[in-house]
């Protein structure tokens, strides 16, 4: 399989951990007290770090760290808002399409040349 593509799911599959362990707590947790949080996340983050160093690893191969980066940035905000949206209930705001913009740009300037 493609280097590039492998990075992707292995990027996309630790971006839904990744927001669990950074953002689920607030909904599910919120009751209890933040060393417990703290413990929770860190346990789903490890699912994240086994998907995510990987992902790295191989999309380095052929990207640079910095395209890696952005590509890393615009996959974080495709699962993030949906999930702040459906998951946390949190409005769907113009800002995200304003953020996204930037990252195309973004996206743009890292990948020119390529």
């Amino acid at each position: 399989m493609n280097p590039v593509l492998q990075s992707i799911f292995l990027l996309i599959c630790s971006n839904v951990f990744m927001t669990f362990a950074w953002y689920a707590h607030l909904k599910e947790l919120n009751n209890k007290p933040w060393i417990i949080a703290a413990f929770v996340s860190w346990g789903i983050a490890l699912f994240e770090y086994l998907l995510q160093v990987p992902a790295n690893r191989i999309g380095y191969r052929v990207l640079t760290v910095g395209q890696l980066k952005i590509m890393q940035e615009i996959i974080t905000l495709s699962i993030f808002v949906p999930f702040s949206v459906m998951y946390l209930k949190e409005p769907l705001k113009l800002d995200y399409l304003w953020a996204g913009l930037c990252l195309v740009g973004a996206v743009y300037f890292m990948f020119r040349g390529a």
